[in-house]
């Protein structure tokens, strides 16, 4: 890493709920982030569902976020790279981001060494055991069948459907927190699957996620910590790695 240099990592912003004005104010708390981490600046991660649904058709892209797209492509083009991990609702991106943005696309977890640390990043969704639903339900939106004939449907009539089975989604989890309130961390499946791969893979420093809406920041052994970003639908929250340690922190929107 360059001195003085940082990395940053962010996920979950969702753009696109609740609704238009709701979405349009977080987009542009986005945007003002990435003008003040630009100025240090030597990678940014965004680890996946930075849009709540995202398809690309062969000759349309989902209506909006033109604040966004236009300062991720301003920096790309400054020199500083950007790097998009798929969430579970952006799974359906196909070239556009990487060809008119310059992003580069990462589909799986991405093991890799920035300065003298060793980092694994994933969106964090599918990973670990169990989950069963979950997994053969991501194979059948990643079905390149089932993509092609997502993609003869009219965009208002896929968007319709898509936001349906989002709301439907994310008011089943809702539920789930009321009745039976937030599960400490420890129970997650994603913190089973921490342990269990540095269990395998000792050489890591940082495991790094998204998904779980909730920043978090705990040891996993002697040597590596796991790191949660939270999300920006509610908390603005990032990490940041100055070469030397990964720092949780919260952005004012």
């Amino acid at each position: 890493m360059k001195l003085h240099s940082k990395v940053y990592f962010a996920s979950d912003f969702h753009l696109g709920i609740p609704d238009y004005a709701g979405s349009l104010e977080r987009e542009k708390s986005f945007v003002r982030w990435l003008d003040f981490i630009r100025q240090d600046a030597e990678a940014i991660y965004l680890l996946g569902d930075i849009f709540d649904f995202w398809f690309e058709y062969k000759s349309v892209v989902p209506k909006g976020y033109v604040r966004l797209l236009g300062k991720l492509a301003e920096i790309t083009d400054s020199g500083i790279p950007i790097y998009l991990f798929r969430g579970n609702h952006d799974i359906w991106t196909f070239g556009y981001l990487e060809k008119e943005i310059g992003i580069t696309l990462l589909r799986n977890p991405k093991k890799l060494t920035l300065g003298e640390k060793v980092f694994y990043l994933a969106h964090g969704d599918g990973l670990g055991k169990g989950d069963n639903g979950y997994k053969l339900l991501k194979k059948v939106f990643e079905s390149r069948i089932n993509q092609w004939l997502f993609r003869w449907l009219h965009p208002d009539i896929g968007a319709k459907i898509a936001q349906f089975s989002s709301d439907k989604s994310r008011y089943k989890d809702q539920a789930a927190k009321q009745k039976n309130g937030v599960r400490p961390v420890e129970q997650e499946l994603l913190f089973q699957f921490s342990n269990e791969l540095i269990g395998q893979q000792p050489d890591i420093d940082y495991l790094v996620f998204g998904h779980l809406h909730r920043p978090v920041r705990r040891w996993l052994s002697e040597k590596a910590t796991l790191i949660i970003l939270g999300d920006w639908m509610t908390e603005f929250s990032y990490a940041v790695f100055d070469g030397h340690q990964v720092y949780l922190k919260t952005f004012a929107p």
